[in-house]
């Protein structure tokens, strides 16, 4: 199997390849090394490659199978994260100029979990510094480029890792998403991107933005890569305290392939004002691989979600402010003006309102609820309801001109996380360029198994996720 043939197989091909032996671990392994460093370093996805212990543990779990031991079902598989996910005894830079030489003692709990199923990590990948961007954008590591045009900017703040993903550099990776991270590189790149209900992975050894909004989660080319993934990852950790105690399906045995007697709501109002044109035709065609999968597509009113905006604002902001506290007192002049203007005004909100948008949160998830999932099994959102803009678009033009597109870019993603609802993002098709579009599916807490059959079940139905832009060369 030469390295293109390699390249395009995603997590679970490539895992049962491995298996049966028809390709070894360290043959992927090299191959996803020669690509990072080749497509890799031209897109600028990757901070650091992992050769050399990649290539020692690819061989370990070749010598293992050999000896008819399987780790599990992510044997032998190369993966490369955001790297914001601790490892003991090595650099975590969050993308940032201040923990640039970062060393942690302790390692991530999903990361833990991916090694002892056999994984093997081959790289830490680009990410907007302290994930604090939903563009991707970092002066200090410079912008990752998106595949599909490298002029235009990959949505951050996972941003290699969507980035790695979609060029086929890797078959899958970890981010994190505390308003849109996940979903929307996987949306501006063309991959899925899953973000479970907030307590549905740990977030024990992960660089916090707001901690009761921050959720770890897959991105692969296909649902069944993304529920293989999550169920490697998910269940309670005492090291999370906000993990749950909820049982662990096996999401990819229950993957279903139709949505017959499912309901999927559609918003009449918020979500679509944005939405341009091309981007409008995008959705409509999802919908319509939606209804053929056997689902029935109605209208609902969504609660007021102006106010959902302002409060997951408070909720984040103050979490980030009390994250970098110090850090902005004593070294203000090391975080890039995006991020330091965007976290500083978390300093200046008072503990009553803080406490307040808390409190409200339970309420307003009921309301949302009984508005938007009533009568219906999921909701279908807009991801980005734009064509991926340009990275000058976001870096230049003055701050209220970059701030309006960087509110406009998570319109339709922040408000679920404060809500701590499951969510995916998956392809739907190009604008003109070609630019990926991606649609949002949103479930119930801990229903991650429909949105992934509901996502499996329009990817039998379309081949948006089987295209590569030209850079992956496969």
């Amino acid at each position: 199997m030469n390295a293109a043939e390699i390249a395009r197989l995603g997590v679970v091909a490539l895992a049962d390849a491995i298996a049966k032996g028809e390709i070894t671990s360290e043959d992927a392994t090299e191959a996803c090394i020669r690509r990072l460093e080749t497509v890799g370093r031209r897109i600028n996805c990757v901070i650091r490659i992992e050769a050399d212990e990649a290539l020692e543990a690819a061989r370990a779990r070749d010598r293992e199978r050999h000896q008819g031991t399987l780790r599990g079902p992510l044997h032998g598989v190369p993966l490369a994260h955001k790297d914001l996910f601790f490892r003991a005894g090595r650099t975590v830079t969050c993308g940032a100029k201040i923990t640039r030489d970062f060393v942690p003692d302790t390692t991530a709990t999903a990361l833990q979990r991916l090694e002892a199923a056999g994984a093997v990590q081959v790289a830490a990948l680009h990410l907007a510094e302290f994930a604090r961007s939903p563009t991707g954008h970092n002066d200090h590591f410079g912008p990752c480029r998106n595949p599909w045009d490298e002029a235009r900017v990959t949505g951050g703040s996972s941003s290699g890792s969507g980035a790695a993903v979609a060029a086929r550099l890797v078959p899958g990776s970890l981010g994190t998403d505390t308003g849109g991270s996940i979903r929307l590189p996987a949306a501006m790149c063309g991959v899925v991107g899953l973000v479970p209900t907030r307590t549905r992975v740990s977030a024990a050894g992960v660089m916090p933005l707001s901690w009761s909004m921050d959720t770890v989660g897959p991105l692969a080319r296909e649902a069944r890569d993304c529920a293989r993934l999550l169920r490697v990852i998910a269940g309670r950790d005492a090291g999370d305290p906000l993990s749950s105690h909820e049982p662990v399906p096996d999401y990819e045995a229950s993957l279903a392939a139709n949505l017959k007697g499912r309901t999927i709501a559609v918003p009449d109002a918020w979500f679509y004002e944005p939405v341009t044109p091309e981007v409008k035709a995008c959705l409509d065609a999802s919908l319509a691989v939606l209804r053929d999968a056997g689902a029935r597509v109605v209208t609902a009113t969504p609660p007021n979600m102006a106010l959902i905006d302002d409060v997951q604002h408070v909720v984040r902001e103050v979490e980030a402010a009390t994250v970098h506290a110090r850090w902005l007192r004593d070294r203000p002049l090391d975080y890039a003006d995006q991020v330091r203007v965007r976290t500083e005004p978390g300093l200046f909100y008072s503990a009553v309102r803080y406490c307040e948008a808390l409190n409200l949160r339970a309420p307003i998830l009921k309301e949302f609820l009984d508005a938007m999932l009533a009568k219906a099994d999921l909701v279908h959102l807009p991801a980005v309801p734009v064509p991926v803009p340009t990275i000058a678009e976001t870096t230049t033009g003055g701050a209220a001109a970059i701030a309006a597109v960087i509110r406009l870019i998570g319109h339709c993603t922040r408000h679920i996380n404060y809500l701590g609802l499951p969510v995916i993002a998956v392809p739907c098709g190009f604008t003109p360029g070609p630019l990926p579009v991606a649609f949002q599916l949103v479930g119930r807490p801990f229903n991650e198994g429909l949105l992934l059959s509901a996502a499996a079940a329009c990817q039998a139905r379309t081949d948006w996720h089987t295209r590569a832009p030209a850079v992956a060369g496969v």
